[in-house]
């Protein structure tokens, strides 16, 4: 973890950290079969417990547990993996210079029902973190997230986590589409834009930003001014240069995505 953090700051301490921590498990589908056992219970909360000493006073965004939405499909509806969350979400929050963002999904993931992503943010302990990461995995629109993001917010309110704030991940969104509308063989991998024309494929959206309301990313009026009132920031949190955005980096879709995102 510090050697990360170095490597991320150039050794500037005032340079802020982008971490995206997956470390549940069992995680996606497996999550839907099993819940975790003692042992794995005890190794993650060590692990949390490990990494906060190693983030220690850094300036860091954290984005804690993409596609948190498989917390809704626990057997037996179970709020354990919520509540694991959860603990990562009150340790990491407790530093004194790191923003916790917990992933909700995304506005077609659980599909534009913010209410749902409420249901397991809200025993995930929203109430310890900063807010909520959008489209982390996913290729939906910025504006899409936006919107939906303050419905989301709302929802919070509403049930006793007033003031949350959100990120959205733009780093695969240059050509927006939901995540049933993939083209290739995999979603997770799916079709890379080969020229800045073609449409519903994989390219860099808004590059990292705290200019959220900007009129040069063409956001109209009323998402201009969700985004001053509830949006953090533009993160590249996903990887799809990477194969299955996981691993390995791919050359030829790191270049195709620099080649054809239109911004």
């Amino acid at each position: 973890m510090r050697q990360y953090i170095a490597n991320a700051t150039g050794g500037d301490p005032e340079t802020l950290v982008q971490m995206t921590m997956f470390r549940m498990v069992p995680w996606e589908h497996d999550a839907c079969r099993r819940l975790p056992t003692l042992a794995e219970r005890t190794s993650f909360r060590q692990w949390v417990r490990r990494a906060a000493t190693g983030i220690g006073d850094a300036h860091v965004a954290l984005i804690l547990q993409p596609d948190g939405p498989f917390a809704l499909c626990a057997p037996g509806g179970s709020q354990l993996p919520s509540r694991l969350i959860a603990y990562a979400a009150k340790t990491f929050s407790a530093l004194a210079n790191t923003s916790v963002y917990i992933d909700a999904g995304a506005s077609d993931w659980p599909k534009d029902r913010p209410e749902e992503s409420a249901r397991f943010l809200m025993p995930a302990g929203i109430a310890y973190a900063r807010g909520f990461a959008l489209n982390s995995t996913h290729y939906a629109s910025t504006a899409d997230q936006i919107a939906f993001g303050t419905r989301l917010v709302a929802e919070l309110a509403a049930r006793g986590a007033p003031d949350k704030h959100f990120v959205i991940n733009t780093s695969s969104n240059g050509q927006p589409f939901d995540f049933g509308e993939a083209r290739g063989t995999h979603p997770d991998n799916a079709k890379v834009c080969a020229t800045r024309t073609e449409v519903r494929c994989v390219t860099l959206g808004i590059p990292p930003t705290d200019d959220v309301a900007a009129p040069t990313w063409g956001l109209s009026e009323a998402n201009r001014a969700r985004a001053r009132a509830h949006v953090d920031g533009y993160l590249w949190v996903g990887r799809p240069w990477l194969y299955m955005q996981a691993d390995p980096f791919v050359t030829t879709r790191a270049l195709l995505l620099a080649r054809t995102t239109p911004y």
